[in-house]
């Protein structure tokens, strides 16, 4: 598990937003971006060749989720 005080210091490396984590992942707070970046073992993968881009849908959702939208 990431600790708090890591994810009050990386961002999303393509737009600088907030990230967001969603299980395994962390989401860029970016609407624009909407990555998604892979947690292995503990350590985040923010290399934007490795992320996913979320369709809006999705992106929303997971936002919803954690009531940020």
């Amino acid at each position: 598990m990431i600790k708090k005080e890591l994810l009050d210091i990386i961002c999303c490396p393509e737009s600088k937003a907030d990230l967001l984590l969603d299980g395994d992942t962390l989401v860029s707070m970016d609407k624009a971006t909407r990555r998604r970046y892979k947690i292995i073992n503990d350590i985040p993968v923010l290399l934007i060749d490795d992320s996913e881009v979320l369709e809006i849908s999705e992106w929303e959702a997971i936002l919803k989720k954690h009531n940020k939208l």
